[in-house]
Protein backbone atom coordinates (compact mmCIF):
# COMPACT_ATOMS: atom_id res chain seq x y z
CA UNK A 1 0.00 0.00 0.00
CA UNK A 2 2.85 2.37 0.91
CA UNK A 3 4.52 1.60 -2.42
CA UNK A 4 1.34 2.38 -4.35
CA UNK A 5 0.88 5.66 -2.45
CA UNK A 6 4.50 6.58 -3.09
CA UNK A 7 4.12 5.87 -6.82
CA UNK A 8 0.93 7.97 -6.98
CA UNK A 9 2.65 10.90 -5.24
CA UNK A 10 5.67 10.66 -7.52
CA UNK A 11 3.52 10.51 -10.63
CA UNK A 12 1.48 13.48 -9.43
CA UNK A 13 4.61 15.53 -8.73
CA UNK A 14 6.07 14.53 -12.10
CA UNK A 15 2.88 15.56 -13.91
CA UNK A 16 2.79 18.89 -12.05
CA UNK A 17 6.44 19.55 -12.91
CA UNK A 18 5.85 18.61 -16.56
CA UNK A 19 2.76 20.83 -16.73
CA UNK A 20 4.72 23.72 -15.20
CA UNK A 21 7.56 23.31 -17.69
CA UNK A 22 5.10 23.08 -20.60
CA UNK A 23 3.26 26.17 -19.36
CA UNK A 24 6.46 28.18 -19.10
CA UNK A 25 7.54 27.01 -22.56
CA UNK A 26 4.13 27.96 -23.98
CA UNK A 27 4.36 31.46 -22.51
CA UNK A 28 7.84 32.04 -23.90
CA UNK A 29 7.08 30.53 -27.32
CA UNK A 30 3.78 32.44 -27.51
CA UNK A 31 5.53 35.72 -26.74
CA UNK A 32 8.26 34.90 -29.26
CA UNK A 33 5.62 34.08 -31.89
CA UNK A 34 3.84 37.40 -31.30
CA UNK A 35 7.15 39.23 -31.53
CA UNK A 36 8.09 37.50 -34.78
CA UNK A 37 4.65 38.22 -36.29
CA UNK A 38 4.98 41.89 -35.35
CA UNK A 39 8.50 42.08 -36.83
CA UNK A 40 7.29 40.44 -40.07
CA UNK A 41 4.33 42.81 -40.27
CA UNK A 42 6.62 45.81 -39.75
CA UNK A 43 8.90 44.53 -42.51
CA UNK A 44 5.95 44.28 -44.94
CA UNK A 45 4.89 47.81 -44.00
CA UNK A 46 8.31 49.33 -44.67
CA UNK A 47 8.64 47.43 -47.95
CA UNK A 48 5.28 48.77 -49.14
CA UNK A 49 6.60 52.25 -48.38
CA UNK A 50 9.63 51.59 -50.57
CA UNK A 51 12.12 50.86 -47.79
CA UNK A 52 13.60 47.48 -48.67
CA UNK A 53 16.98 45.97 -49.38
CA UNK A 54 19.65 48.59 -48.84
CA UNK A 55 17.09 51.41 -48.70
CA UNK A 56 16.44 52.08 -45.02
CA UNK A 57 13.75 54.30 -43.56
CA UNK A 58 15.19 57.52 -42.12
CA UNK A 59 14.77 58.19 -38.42
CA UNK A 60 12.36 61.00 -39.27
CA UNK A 61 9.81 58.40 -40.45
CA UNK A 62 7.36 57.23 -37.77
CA UNK A 63 4.49 54.73 -37.76
CA UNK A 64 1.44 55.59 -35.64
CA UNK A 65 -1.18 52.95 -34.88
CA UNK A 66 -4.82 54.10 -34.86
CA UNK A 67 -7.39 51.68 -33.42
CA UNK A 68 -11.08 51.76 -34.35
CA UNK A 69 -13.84 50.53 -32.04
CA UNK A 70 -17.60 50.13 -32.43
CA UNK A 71 -19.36 51.43 -29.30
CA UNK A 72 -22.97 50.35 -28.66
CA UNK A 73 -25.40 51.34 -25.91
CA UNK A 74 -28.69 53.11 -25.18
CA UNK A 75 -30.00 52.02 -28.60
CA UNK A 76 -27.23 54.05 -30.24
CA UNK A 77 -23.99 53.22 -31.96
CA UNK A 78 -20.85 55.27 -32.43
CA UNK A 79 -17.27 54.85 -33.59
CA UNK A 80 -14.34 55.30 -31.25
CA UNK A 81 -10.89 56.12 -32.65
CA UNK A 82 -7.97 55.53 -30.28
CA UNK A 83 -5.35 57.93 -31.63
CA UNK A 84 -1.83 58.68 -30.33
CA UNK A 85 -1.13 62.19 -29.07
CA UNK A 86 2.59 61.49 -28.71
CA UNK A 87 5.06 59.19 -30.43
CA UNK A 88 7.17 56.57 -28.69
CA UNK A 89 7.09 55.22 -25.16
CA UNK A 90 5.45 58.26 -23.58
CA UNK A 91 1.88 57.56 -22.51
CA UNK A 92 -0.50 59.51 -24.65
CA UNK A 93 -3.64 58.40 -26.51
CA UNK A 94 -7.02 59.99 -27.02
CA UNK A 95 -10.28 58.07 -27.50
CA UNK A 96 -12.29 60.18 -29.93
CA UNK A 97 -15.92 59.02 -29.95
CA UNK A 98 -17.86 60.05 -33.10
CA UNK A 99 -21.54 59.45 -33.82
CA UNK A 100 -22.78 58.06 -37.14
CA UNK A 101 -23.41 61.59 -38.42
CA UNK A 102 -19.74 62.48 -37.99
CA UNK A 103 -20.17 64.62 -34.87
CA UNK A 104 -17.92 64.23 -31.83
CA UNK A 105 -19.52 62.84 -28.71
CA UNK A 106 -16.44 62.86 -26.48
CA UNK A 107 -12.64 62.87 -26.41
CA UNK A 108 -11.13 61.09 -23.42
CA UNK A 109 -7.42 60.67 -22.61
CA UNK A 110 -6.15 57.09 -22.30
CA UNK A 111 -2.88 56.57 -20.42
CA UNK A 112 -1.12 54.02 -22.62
CA UNK A 113 2.04 54.15 -24.74
CA UNK A 114 2.23 53.10 -28.40
CA UNK A 115 4.19 50.00 -27.36
CA UNK A 116 1.63 49.04 -24.69
CA UNK A 117 -1.24 49.62 -27.12
CA UNK A 118 0.04 46.77 -29.27
CA UNK A 119 -1.15 44.36 -26.55
CA UNK A 120 -4.89 43.85 -27.29
CA UNK A 121 -6.03 42.87 -23.78
CA UNK A 122 -4.40 45.87 -22.11
CA UNK A 123 -5.64 48.26 -24.79
CA UNK A 124 -9.21 46.93 -24.83
CA UNK A 125 -9.58 47.16 -21.06
CA UNK A 126 -8.43 50.78 -21.01
CA UNK A 127 -10.78 51.67 -23.87
CA UNK A 128 -13.71 50.04 -22.04
CA UNK A 129 -12.80 52.01 -18.92
CA UNK A 130 -12.68 55.27 -20.90
CA UNK A 131 -16.08 54.57 -22.49
CA UNK A 132 -17.65 53.81 -19.13
CA UNK A 133 -20.30 51.34 -17.92
CA UNK A 134 -23.45 50.56 -19.88
CA UNK A 135 -21.74 50.31 -23.28
CA UNK A 136 -20.50 47.39 -25.35
CA UNK A 137 -17.11 48.02 -26.92
CA UNK A 138 -15.91 45.94 -29.88
CA UNK A 139 -12.55 46.27 -31.61
CA UNK A 140 -13.00 46.76 -35.37
CA UNK A 141 -9.61 47.31 -37.00
CA UNK A 142 -6.38 49.25 -36.91
CA UNK A 143 -4.60 51.58 -39.29
CA UNK A 144 -1.06 52.90 -39.42
CA UNK A 145 -0.55 56.57 -40.18
CA UNK A 146 2.96 57.23 -41.49
CA UNK A 147 4.65 60.56 -40.87
CA UNK A 148 7.97 62.05 -41.96
CA UNK A 149 9.19 64.91 -39.77
CA UNK A 150 5.69 65.03 -38.31
CA UNK A 151 3.99 65.41 -41.71
CA UNK A 152 1.48 62.77 -42.80
CA UNK A 153 2.86 60.96 -45.86
CA UNK A 154 1.03 57.61 -46.08
CA UNK A 155 -1.45 55.17 -44.62
CA UNK A 156 -1.02 51.42 -44.11
CA UNK A 157 -4.28 49.50 -43.93
CA UNK A 158 -5.14 45.83 -43.78
CA UNK A 159 -8.31 44.06 -44.78
CA UNK A 160 -9.88 40.87 -46.01
CA UNK A 161 -12.53 39.94 -48.55
CA UNK A 162 -14.06 36.84 -50.10
CA UNK A 163 -11.97 35.20 -52.79
CA UNK A 164 -12.84 32.29 -55.07
CA UNK A 165 -12.38 29.80 -52.22
CA UNK A 166 -11.88 31.53 -48.87
CA UNK A 167 -10.97 34.97 -47.59
CA UNK A 168 -8.03 36.90 -49.06
CA UNK A 169 -6.03 39.03 -46.59
CA UNK A 170 -4.12 42.03 -47.93
CA UNK A 171 -2.17 45.04 -46.74
CA UNK A 172 -2.26 48.31 -48.67
CA UNK A 173 -0.11 51.43 -48.64
CA UNK A 174 -1.85 54.65 -49.66
CA UNK A 175 -0.64 58.20 -50.05
CA UNK A 176 -2.59 61.04 -48.31
CA UNK A 177 -4.84 61.35 -51.40
CA UNK A 178 -5.59 57.57 -51.21
CA UNK A 179 -3.60 56.67 -54.32
CA UNK A 180 -2.29 53.11 -53.98
CA UNK A 181 1.44 52.98 -53.28
CA UNK A 182 1.54 49.20 -53.05
CA UNK A 183 -0.30 46.04 -52.11
CA UNK A 184 0.83 42.82 -50.45
CA UNK A 185 -1.22 39.62 -50.29
CA UNK A 186 -0.73 38.27 -46.77
CA UNK A 187 -2.89 35.16 -46.86
CA UNK A 188 -5.09 33.30 -49.36
CA UNK A 189 -6.18 29.82 -50.45
CA UNK A 190 -6.69 30.45 -54.16
CA UNK A 191 -5.78 27.65 -56.57
CA UNK A 192 -2.06 27.31 -57.44
CA UNK A 193 -1.28 28.41 -60.98
CA UNK A 194 -4.65 30.14 -61.28
CA UNK A 195 -6.10 32.40 -58.57
CA UNK A 196 -2.88 32.15 -56.57
CA UNK A 197 -1.30 34.41 -59.19
CA UNK A 198 -2.80 37.35 -57.25
CA UNK A 199 0.40 37.31 -55.20
CA UNK A 200 2.62 37.78 -58.25
CA UNK A 201 4.17 41.18 -59.08
CA UNK A 202 2.59 41.36 -62.54
CA UNK A 203 -0.87 41.34 -60.91
CA UNK A 204 -0.23 43.32 -57.72
CA UNK A 205 1.64 46.07 -59.54
CA UNK A 206 -1.38 46.75 -61.76
CA UNK A 207 -2.94 48.42 -58.72
CA UNK A 208 0.14 50.44 -57.86
CA UNK A 209 -0.33 54.10 -58.74
CA UNK A 210 -4.11 53.84 -59.14
CA UNK A 211 -5.61 57.17 -57.99
CA UNK A 212 -8.65 57.16 -55.72
CA UNK A 213 -11.09 58.31 -58.43
CA UNK A 214 -10.03 55.52 -60.77
CA UNK A 215 -10.12 52.96 -57.99
CA UNK A 216 -13.73 53.77 -57.12
CA UNK A 217 -14.81 52.56 -60.58
CA UNK A 218 -12.21 49.85 -61.17
CA UNK A 219 -13.11 46.58 -62.91
CA UNK A 220 -11.27 43.73 -64.65
CA UNK A 221 -10.54 43.23 -68.35
CA UNK A 222 -10.66 39.71 -69.82
CA UNK A 223 -7.72 40.11 -72.19
CA UNK A 224 -4.00 39.28 -72.22
CA UNK A 225 -1.70 41.89 -70.69
CA UNK A 226 0.28 43.69 -73.44
CA UNK A 227 3.81 42.29 -73.46
CA UNK A 228 5.57 45.62 -72.92
CA UNK A 229 3.28 46.44 -69.99
CA UNK A 230 3.87 42.94 -68.57
CA UNK A 231 7.64 43.53 -68.64
CA UNK A 232 7.14 46.80 -66.75
CA UNK A 233 4.90 45.13 -64.16
CA UNK A 234 7.57 42.48 -63.58
CA UNK A 235 10.30 45.11 -63.23
CA UNK A 236 12.16 44.03 -66.37
CA UNK A 237 12.60 47.57 -67.69
CA UNK A 238 14.23 50.72 -66.35
CA UNK A 239 12.54 52.64 -63.55
CA UNK A 240 11.68 55.61 -65.78
CA UNK A 241 9.93 53.23 -68.20
CA UNK A 242 8.00 51.66 -65.33
CA UNK A 243 6.79 55.10 -64.28
CA UNK A 244 5.69 55.88 -67.86
CA UNK A 245 3.62 52.70 -68.04
CA UNK A 246 2.16 53.37 -64.59
CA UNK A 247 1.06 56.81 -65.75
CA UNK A 248 -0.34 55.37 -68.97
CA UNK A 249 -2.43 52.70 -67.22
CA UNK A 250 -3.29 54.48 -63.96
CA UNK A 251 -6.91 55.16 -64.96
CA UNK A 252 -7.49 51.82 -66.68
CA UNK A 253 -9.03 48.62 -65.36
CA UNK A 254 -7.04 45.62 -64.11
CA UNK A 255 -6.22 42.77 -66.50
CA UNK A 256 -7.78 39.52 -65.29
CA UNK A 257 -5.74 36.44 -64.49
CA UNK A 258 -5.88 33.73 -67.13
CA UNK A 259 -8.44 31.16 -66.02
CA UNK A 260 -9.05 32.96 -62.73
CA UNK A 261 -11.18 36.01 -63.48
CA UNK A 262 -13.14 35.51 -60.26
CA UNK A 263 -10.00 35.82 -58.12
CA UNK A 264 -8.84 38.93 -60.00
CA UNK A 265 -12.25 40.57 -59.68
CA UNK A 266 -12.42 39.64 -55.99
CA UNK A 267 -9.17 41.55 -55.40
CA UNK A 268 -10.25 44.56 -57.49
CA UNK A 269 -13.63 44.77 -55.73
CA UNK A 270 -12.15 44.01 -52.32
CA UNK A 271 -9.43 46.66 -52.53
CA UNK A 272 -11.96 49.18 -53.85
CA UNK A 273 -14.21 48.49 -50.84
CA UNK A 274 -11.39 48.72 -48.31
CA UNK A 275 -10.04 52.01 -49.64
CA UNK A 276 -13.39 53.77 -50.13
CA UNK A 277 -14.57 52.89 -46.61
CA UNK A 278 -11.22 53.93 -45.16
CA UNK A 279 -11.29 57.29 -46.99
CA UNK A 280 -14.74 58.01 -45.55
CA UNK A 281 -13.62 57.19 -41.99
CA UNK A 282 -10.44 59.25 -42.22
CA UNK A 283 -12.42 62.22 -43.51
CA UNK A 284 -14.81 61.94 -40.56
CA UNK A 285 -11.95 61.68 -38.05
CA UNK A 286 -9.95 64.55 -39.60
CA UNK A 287 -13.05 66.76 -39.60
CA UNK A 288 -13.53 66.25 -35.87
CA UNK A 289 -9.82 66.67 -35.08
CA UNK A 290 -9.79 69.97 -36.96
CA UNK A 291 -13.08 71.30 -35.58
CA UNK A 292 -12.20 70.44 -31.98
CA UNK A 293 -8.52 71.40 -32.40
CA UNK A 294 -7.38 68.07 -30.95
CA UNK A 295 -3.60 67.59 -31.04
CA UNK A 296 -2.49 64.16 -32.27
CA UNK A 297 0.81 62.63 -33.31
CA UNK A 298 0.00 62.82 -37.02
Amino acid sequence: MKNILSIVIRLTVSCLMAATVMGICFIFTSNAKKHNEHVKEQQVMYELLGYKGNVKAPESVALHEVYRYVISGSDKQSIGFLVPTKHGEEKGFLLVNIDLNGEMLSADPVAISEAEALEPDTRNKLVEKAVGPGYAVKFADQTVVVTNDGKRVAYLIGGKFQGFKTFIHVMLALDPAFTILGMEVLEHEEDPGLGAEIEQDYFKNQLKGKPFEALKAIDVVKAPIPSDYLDALNGKVAEDEILKFREQYKDKDVYALTGATISAKAVADGVKGIVTKFAYRVAALDKVLKEQQLAVAF
